[in-house]
């Protein structure tokens, strides 16, 4: 049976993060800022990811965390926790909360990410989406099956500028058709976290808090 599904078919969403603790979340943004204003950029980041999960067509939407919740989670989203082991173990044990249908699986360091692009990544036709990443990783996968996740994710090297390269050739590998989605760019750096700003929708969480921190004279 083909993998491939119906557009009337909602995606289960899934966002994959850490609790925004200052000196475990966006450490290489310290310096220039310190771990607490670093947490508060990267708790705006997932909260502006979380809200515009929202706003997309969902048959169901999960927070994939490491950690405890807080005020940042709106309501309407599941909380599961990750399991423990490399990013690429947490990855496949994200797609097997899904039960049915097709998943996509977002990570918290894109704001600037839109409910239409992901409207649009969940269309009809393809067996995976692949969300390439600036730095040579990857924002976003999904899959029409999330069964075949495990084996196609377990394995590849994360945290590379090779890693999104190597996973979407697992992809075309194992014979599904993949479309691709627009390269964005992720929050890692104080260069990145200005680019991203600029990239926000008015509203953003993640600008105000960057501007803020400008206006404070950091």
């Amino acid at each position: 049976m083909s993998a491939r599904h119906r557009s009337s078919d909602p995606p289960t969403l899934l966002v994959i993060a850490k609790e925004p603790v200052p000196g475990r979340v966006k450490t290489r943004l310290t310096p220039p800022y310190t771990p607490r204003q670093a947490a508060a950029l990267a708790g705006a980041a997932l909260a502006d990811t979380l809200h515009t999960v929202l706003k997309a067509p969902a048959r169901r939407r999960v927070l994939v965390l490491d950690g405890a919740a807080g005020p940042w989670l709106p309501p309407g989203i599941d909380i599961v926790p990750q399991e423990a082991g490399g990013l690429d173990e947490r990855i496949a044990a994200a797609f097997a909360h899904c039960d049915r249908g097709p998943a996509l699986l977002i990570g918290m360091d894109t704001p600037q990410l839109t409910a239409e692009l992901i409207a649009g990544a969940a269309g009809d036709g393809p067996d995976a989406w692949f969300g390439p990443a600036a730095d040579g990783g990857f924002w976003a996968l999904g899959f029409a099956d999330p069964a075949r996740a495990g084996a196609l994710v377990r394995g590849v090297p994360m945290s590379t500028d090779r890693t999104g390269a190597m996973q979407r050739r697992r992809l075309v590998e194992a014979g599904l058709s993949v479309i691709d989605l627009p390269v964005l760019r992720d929050v890692d750096t104080a260069a990145d976290a200005a680019a991203v700003a600029a990239c926000c929708l008015p509203g953003s969480r993640f600008a105000a808090t960057l501007n803020s921190l400008a206006a404070a004279g950091w």
